[in-house]
């Protein structure tokens, strides 16, 4: 039954993303929908791509194992982090009518920086493709009996379809679409188990829930001691600050139809997502005095516990949405870079705009199936590579946003000296009292500042007649 539902359904993501691609006629808008998405559309689209299979099934785990503790990072400071970009970029950044990230290096630093960032950006958001592609090939392996393999194949080709025909505008129709499956799936969940826990009175089942959890696993303030600390602060950088310098979230800015609604949609994604992310959160708490003594995935052993075979089927359903969503946002992302910012420095890639965007996401596509099929150690070296996107492009970010730039020194040095400090300290102490990212910050700023400084030296003074 479910494997007809969930052919079913991906035959409607699939008709939605064709539909969508008819209003596809240059570059502009397939990287940013023709900059005319409505405040509704801006605030689901960055909702559902922050609203991954981290959020749904890791913050109900890390609630479970640590307590309220565990899901700092997400949902809460990654949600902090989409309140941040709306109050302090997404107006400037809009203003700029630009369609990548690596639009803003090049207008503010020089085509050598963007190149740096483009490069950064490209590689990382590999490892987080394969991730989705394993994910939908493991459910599609215990769903049909099909061979890993082409799960992930099949998977990937799904994907790359939907982002191929229609580009943002077919990631943010389905994007929408999906949004209300997950919550829809999410709402019941949680009705159903805090029903559970107070003999079929909700409100009953949660004052229990408050009572029984101990006070200290529903604090998000650190732990005594420095270590502690420190990783406290980390977490809290790499939540609010790593997210910003990132295409998918500057992709959404940019398509919508005015500076107000791309910082409304920010701000209104950003309080949606921390909202609906306690959700998870609350059910991972919850499983501790329901099924204290399960094993694996924690929300999927609530859902076969206490829902019907046919809600079970929906939250199965909510859980392929979540991925498939997370999917054709990151598949589009370091596409859209690498068609616009790398293959436009190529006489074909400048005629063929279009072309080469849409080129960019099956050469993207197949990379993450290569990725997905090398194993473990690729994945991990790839995921690594994130935690460089905020060592290098943060301080540059800001620099340039409310800066004045006055080469592309600063940028290069920032980058290159964050890069190295972060990967000196991973890799010769990584579980040393000191965090990698907040020194490998601390680096960025300053060879952003001996940079600036070097910048303004070369840039020749106005002479008076």
């Amino acid at each position: 039954m479910f494997g007809l539902l969930l052919l079913l359904y991906l035959a409607a993501l699939l008709w939605l993303g064709i539909r969508a691609g008819r209003r596809v006629h240059d570059e502009e808008d397939y990287l940013v929908a023709g900059r005319r998405l409505s405040l509704p559309l801006v605030s689901a689209t960055l909702m559902a791509t922050w609203f991954g299979a981290a959020t749904l099934l890791g913050a109900a785990e890390a609630a479970r194992v640590e307590g309220l503790r565990g899901t700092l990072l997400d949902p809460f400071a990654s949600g902090v982090a989409l309140v941040v970009a709306g109050l302090l970029f997404a107006r400037r950044l809009w203003d700029m009518r630009l369609l990548t990230i690596g639009d803003f290096f090049a207008r503010r630093f020089g085509p050598r920086a963007e190149l740096a960032a483009t490069v950064v950006l490209v590689p990382g958001g590999l490892g987080w493709i394969a991730a989705q592609y394993v994910a939908l090939g493991s459910l599609l392996q215990a769903t049909f009996g099909v061979p890993l393999v082409l799960g992930i194949v099949i998977s990937a080709a799904v994907v790359m379809t939907l982002a191929l025909v229609g580009g943002m505008w077919s990631v943010t129709l389905t994007d929408a679409a999906q949004l209300v499956v997950v919550l829809a799936t999410l709402v019941i969940l949680a009705w159903v188990s805090a029903a559970q826990l107070g003999d079929g009175s909700v409100l009953a089942g949660v004052d229990h829930l408050l009572e029984r959890i101990p006070a200290e696993d529903l604090s998000l303030a650190p732990e005594v001691g420095l270590v502690a600390h420190v990783a406290w602060v980390s977490t809290c950088a790499s939540g609010v600050l790593g997210g910003l310098p990132t295409q998918e979230l500057v992709q959404r800015m940019f398509a919508a139809r005015s500076a107000r609604t791309a910082a409304w949609g920010c701000v209104l994604a950003g309080v949606a997502y921390i909202g609906f992310g306690l959700i998870p959160v609350g059910l991972g708490l919850a499983s501790r005095l329901l099924q204290p003594t399960a094993q694996g995935d924690i929300l999927s052993v609530l859902a076969q516990a206490f829902l019907s075979p046919a809600l079970s089927l929906v939250f199965l359903l909510g859980v392929v949405s979540i991925v498939v969503s997370t999917a054709t946002s990151a598949v589009l992302a370091p596409a859209s870079l690498l068609g616009h910012n790398l293959w436009s420095r190529l006489p074909w890639g400048r005629r063929h705009r279009l072309a080469a965007s849409r080129w960019s996401v099956v050469v993207v596509s197949l990379g993450g199936v290569v990725v997905a099929l090398g194993g473990g150690t690729i994945l991990s070296l790839l995921e690594a590579s994130l935690s460089i996107v905020l060592v290098t492009l943060v301080v540059p970010l800001f620099g340039g946003v409310f800066g004045a730039p006055q080469g592309d020194a600063s940028a290069r040095l920032s980058m290159l000296a964050g890069g190295v400090t972060w990967g000196a300290l991973a890799l010769l102490e990584p579980g040393g009292p000191w965090s990698p990212v907040l020194l490998g910050l601390g680096a960025s700023a300053l060879g952003y500042g001996l940079g600036h400084a070097w910048d303004r030296r070369a840039t020749p003074r106005p002479t008076s007649a």
